[in-house]
């Protein structure tokens, strides 16, 4: 049996370094004042054909979707922002406190074509905030982002970001590129065909080169903004600059889903020697409204963490797991039954303590205490019980000493100072 095309097992031996993400993230964004949310993988349809737009690539093509046995189509969830916003709506939550922050940590599904970092199950780091519609929290975003990437030891980074606009000021730029679809449109793919009426702005996000040479001269959202779009966007760019967070206005930079509405951004790293996006985020002012709660401002982000992960392995040795403390040799039936209990009670005191039950020889034993990289060996054979004296091996000096049946855990307690 193997594993599902898309799909891939994070083994033991590369797990530290996702830890490690997960830590500094936990701490970053509690500092922050962010909160840990945990929302289901499985979704009623509707709340991302909603939310993310019926004519999007994830909702017409990725989404893995089926019905249950009573005929509900379910999803599983393709991103995270929309489960969130519906926790938010279901319970309430803004009518005891409307501003929210929120960061989650999980695996995401769709049905994409797998390759190099990117997986049919993918994981993302996802924050969102509600209630906030200050400029302010759109740099904090990005500031937040780039702080993260640079304790985990990134560098070369940079923020793409642009302003899309808000319904007061997007269908001036709609009706021009619109005009300029119409014009190409014997260039265009069967995709920007079809999303040429029911969502434009969606071209530009386009991958076909075709595509790409027919709109090199599309117009662009940051070129029709309205006075409040264009006095949030400036606020954001002057706070950056101060926070010393480089960033390049990006006009080509669109967002895939229909709920973005000002800010966008991409988070870029030139650490591998290309450009590479690891975040992406923006604003979504009218989504809380558009799932069934008031109207509410809202904004957040996501990291890639298979493609994170990546790049940090290409600049870093993987940290070690947490190497074993020590390790119980067991000679003979008695031995075993103590050094059972002995292991036990050590764990219990976090003393990271593992044990062969297999009843092999003293050398193989040691053999596998080397392989574990264990810190010490305790040595239980029936001389040592009979003699009272069991012996504690250091792995590196090679010193030994020796402690009676009844002061050892009190001594190993002690050594390990737990």
């Amino acid at each position: 049996m193997q594993t599902i095309r898309g799909f891939r097992d994070i083994l033991p031996e590369h797990i530290a370094l996702w830890q490690k993400v997960e830590k500094e993230a936990t701490q970053l964004f509690s500092a922050f004042g962010y909160k840990e949310i945990r929302i289901p993988i499985l979704e009623k349809t509707q709340l991302f054909a909603r939310s993310i737009g019926e004519a999007t690539d994830i909702v017409e093509k990725e989404m893995y979707t089926f019905p249950d046995r009573k005929g509900d189509k379910l999803t599983l969830r393709p991103e995270a922002t929309a489960s969130i916003v519906r926790s938010y709506v279901q319970h309430k939550m803004y009518a005891t406190d409307p501003i929210r922050k929120f960061f989650m940590i999980g695996p995401m599904f769709r049905r994409e074509r797998p390759q190099k970092g990117r997986y049919r199950q993918f994981y993302q780091i996802d924050a969102e905030v509600f209630g906030i519609e200050s400029a302010y929290i759109d740099s904090e975003l990005i500031f937040l982002l780039n702080e993260l990437f640079k304790r985990l030891g990134l560098t070369g980074l940079s923020a793409h970001i642009n302003s899309l606009g808000c319904p007061e000021c997007r269908p001036g730029f709609q009706k021009n590129l619109l005009d300029l679809l119409e014009s190409q449109k014997d260039k265009l793919c069967d995709n920007c065909l079809n999303r040429m009426n029911k969502n434009p702005l969606r071209t530009l996000d386009c991958k076909v080169q075709g595509c790409r040479d027919a709109l090199k001269d599309a117009p662009c959202t940051i070129d029709h903004l309205c006075d409040d779009c264009s006095d949030h966007f400036n606020t954001v760019k002057q706070t950056l600059k101060k926070q010393g967070v480089d960033f390049i206005v990006d006009k080509s930079l669109v967002r895939g889903l229909d709920y973005y509405t000002r800010t966008a951004w991409e988070i870029q790293t030139t650490t591998l020697g290309a450009q590479s996006a690891l975040a992406g985020g923006g604003r979504y002012d009218g989504l809380v409204k558009e799932i069934g709660g008031p109207q509410t401002p809202g904004i957040g982000f996501a990291i890639g963490f298979d493609r994170l992960v990546e790049v940090l392995e290409q600049i870093e040795t993987a940290p070690k797991p947490n190497p074993l403390d020590l390790f119980v040799v067991c000679l003979g039936k008695d031995a075993m039954e103590k050094g059972y209990h002995w292991s036990c009670e050590l764990n219990q005191k976090n003393i990271r303590t593992d044990i062969d039950f297999r009843g092999k020889s003293l050398k193989a034993l040691m053999k596998r205490a080397n392989k574990l990289d264990a810190e010490y060996v305790l040595i239980v054979g029936e001389n040592e019980l009979h003699d009272n004296a069991i012996i504690l091996r250091n792995m590196q000096t090679k010193e030994q000493k020796t402690f009676s049946v009844e002061t050892l855990i009190d001594e190993l307690t002690k050594i390990f100072k737990i």
